[in-house]
């Protein structure tokens, strides 16, 4: 047998046990060496490392920060009004080689699972000291904020660093739904009510102000009218006079002129007098007789 062929074997093993050996950890993760399920190194720079193929393996968690929705959580506040809250975590692998302890060879899966738990414990015991008001309100952030840092004191056993919590959303339950409706559309009815009868009531002053404002101001025009108008009968009674005094023929010529013409307008009743009437002596002649 040629000796080429005996060294070809063991030349392919010899490379394959060699890049077997070699494993690279790059900046998004971290890696940990295993020999029979016991760490015996932790990697968490990027870079070139070796292990003993067939005897060491290596296990990889991710470096970056990771995202977990909770489960929603049914809550009951101080006043009694159950509320579902659905929220979200930010969390990131602190320390590998306590994480990998923790939850052994399950993983992120297990990890996350206890991680829902805590949290939703710290939401339920955070959101059960406040109101619901509180819980509504803009300022839950700091409720936020509470929830995390009593989660990430527990989080810390499993190597995990909780970032960042939130809450999405906060809802009924949906069995409350229709009735906090009718609550809310009854008040909502006697709001619009009490709106109306006051603006009622607005408008009944406001029309009683102007009647009075109206019925004052016709008061006064009638008031200066009549005075005017008695001025006025006053100052045509003293040119009458003043004429009358002056010229009495001319002023009897004048008010039977004006007493035609009264008399004789269309549409006035017919008279009925003797044609030798003082009242046609100005028509007979030029001269009164």
């Amino acid at each position: 047998m040629n000796r080429s062929t005996l060294l070809l074997p063991i030349f392919i093993i010899a490379v394959a046990l060699g890049l077997s050996s070699i494993f690279i950890v790059d900046e998004r993760e971290k890696a940990l060496v295993l020999q029979f399920g016991q760490i015996k190194a932790e990697h968490e720079e990027p870079g070139l490392y070796f292990k003993i193929p067939l005897i060491q393996e290596v296990v990889r968690y991710d470096d970056r920060i990771l995202g977990l929705d909770v489960e929603p959580l049914e809550v009951t506040p101080l006043d009694d009004r159950r509320l579902v809250v659905d929220a979200f975590a930010r969390y990131r692998i602190a320390d590998a080689r306590m994480f990998r302890q923790a939850v052994g060879a399950q993983g992120l899966a297990l990890a996350e699972t206890r991680i829902d738990t805590l949290l939703q414990a710290q939401m339920r015991e955070v959101l059960g000291s406040v109101t619901s008001s509180d819980i509504l309100s803009e300022d839950r952030s700091a409720l936020a904020s509470r929830i995390r840092g009593r989660a990430a004191d527990e989080a810390r056993a499993l190597g995990v660093e909780i970032i960042d919590v939130r809450l999405k959303r906060t809802d009924l339950p949906e069995q409350n739904l229709d009735a906090t409706f009718a609550r809310m559309r009854a008040e909502r009815e006697r709001e619009a009510a009490d709106e109306v009868a006051r603006g009622k009531e607005a408008a009944q002053r406001v029309r009683a102000q102007a009647d009075r404002t109206r019925v004052e101001l016709v008061s006064d025009s009638q008031r200066q009218s009549e005075i005017i108008r008695g001025e006025a009968d006053a100052k045509r009674n003293a040119i009458f006079a003043e004429a009358y005094g002056a010229d009495q023929e001319f002023f009897d010529f004048y008010r039977s002129l004006a007493a035609y013409r009264e008399s004789l307008k269309n549409g006035n009743s017919t008279m009925v007098m003797a044609p030798d009437s003082e009242f046609f002596d100005y028509l007979k002649s030029t001269t009164k007789k």
